[in-house]
């Protein structure tokens, strides 16, 4: 498979056909869906243009702003229209439906007004849920794209981040180094979120008590950052010791397709830490919950009924730090880092075939650093079937 030849023609008709026959599910008398989101037009069109995917009942049509070439060299889809402003789309449309469907997270007010002063639409109503339902459960295409980035993030951190680990580097500089060995094996280079405040950086790494920075993003990681409006990468001046705990959280992808994975590793013996027995219970806390919550990871589970577990697993001692305190054990990924729905508190759904979901399990120790374990799985029959290598002890690299 090449994975940097366009989203087959099959695959884009698949996908839109899915879309239309939820939003028919839902709602018989849709008229008109308007998207604009860079991950949700890729998925549905195959490219990434400033633009605008109208869709009817009638027809497709992506209309693009900028850049109409490199948007009908790389995409199969068919209709594809240049436009100088959303004037040609009211032009060609004649008759704008009263009540249009529109991404609600995405559309600022200043995007909004500018869209309505050329389409005279009263009403929209937001259409993400029922991106997020076709979106959640991947192709065989898809899972091919996510195998090949688990098998490059495996490499990667597995085998070759331990090499990197050497007296005086930085965290910034190790995560930079872990970043261009990823690119080097394949890896796409950079990362979407769907939550605004996520960094397209790729990852970060602490040391020690660095890790129990907390940040501003909802994640169990903590990292100090290299300045302070990017609390991502790792600080320059930190600089790796002999017994500091290494925490690494870096994100790889193909195609578009993340996946997901962290590890912990120990410079040095954990025999001459003193907290070195506290270190080594808590990680193997993290390892325990993500093997069984991998196990989990079948289909009709329930993701409440996971993190309920995750949460019942934690030593009193652990609870506190357990997640940095967020209310979550894992989240869905495929186009974005985070997407919908997470494992978490409250969410009473249930999975299905061909989810794919990270498994996070990390707890916070004060004054000490930063533990835990990540992979991504593919929901099975069989439970998660691990797409990243694999959940490993602490290893100590002496």
């Amino acid at each position: 498979m090449k994975f940097n030849a366009p989203v087959p023609k099959q695959e884009l008709e698949r996908r839109l056909n899915s879309f239309i026959a939820e939003l028919e599910n839902r709602d018989k008398n849709w008229q008109m869906v308007l998207i604009h989101n860079p991950i949700n037009l890729y998925y549905l069109t195959g490219t990434i243009p400033d633009g605008l995917l109208v869709i009817t009942k009638e027809q497709t049509i992506l209309w693009v702003r900028s850049n109409y070439e490199r948007a009908k060299k790389e995409s199969e889809f068919e209709n594809i229209f240049s436009m100088k402003s959303f004037r040609d789309i009211a032009e060609y449309f004649k008759e704008i439906p009263k009540s249009v469907y529109l991404e609600y997270k995405y559309s600022n007010l200043q995007w909004l007004n500018l869209l309505r002063k050329h389409l005279n639409f009263d009403e929209y109503k937001d259409i993400l849920p029922v991106l997020q339902s076709v979106r959640v459960c991947k192709s065989e295409y898809e899972i091919e794209c996510l195998k090949a980035s688990g098998r490059i993030h495996a490499e990667s951190l597995e085998q070759i981040l331990p090499a990197f680990l050497r007296e005086g580097v930085s965290e910034a500089e190790l995560c930079g180094e872990v970043l261009l060995d990823l690119i080097r094996r394949g890896s796409m280079g950079s990362c979407r979120f769907e939550n605004p405040h996520g960094e397209a950086v790729g990852g970060m790494c602490s040391f020690s008590e660095s890790g129990v920075n907390g940040i501003s993003f909802d994640s169990p990681d903590g990292c100090i950052g290299t300045y302070i409006p990017i609390q991502a990468l790792g600080s320059h001046s930190r600089k790796l010791k002999k017994g500091d705990i290494v925490f690494a959280d870096i994100a790889c992808g193909v195609a578009g397709y993340h996946t997901d994975k962290s590890v912990t590793y120990f410079y040095g013996r954990l025999s001459e830490h003193e907290n070195g027995d506290l270190i080594k219970k808590a990680y193997n806390v993290c390892l325990d919950i993500e093997k069984k919550a991998a196990k989990m990871l079948k289909p009709n589970a329930v993701l409440s009924d996971i993190y309920n577990f995750a949460c019942s697993s934690v030593p009193d001692e652990f609870k506190r730090g357990f997640m940095f305190g967020k209310k979550f054990l894992g989240h869905s990924i495929g186009l974005a880092m985070d997407e919908y729905p997470p494992i978490s508190k409250g969410f009473d759904l249930k999975i299905k075939s061909n989810e794919v979901f990270a498994i996070e399990p990390k707890i916070k120790l004060d004054k000490i650093g930063l533990v835990g374990t990540e992979n991504t799985y593919l929901v099975s029959e069989q439970g998660g079937i691990c797409l990243t290598g694999k959940p490993q002890p602490l290893i100590e690299i002496i």
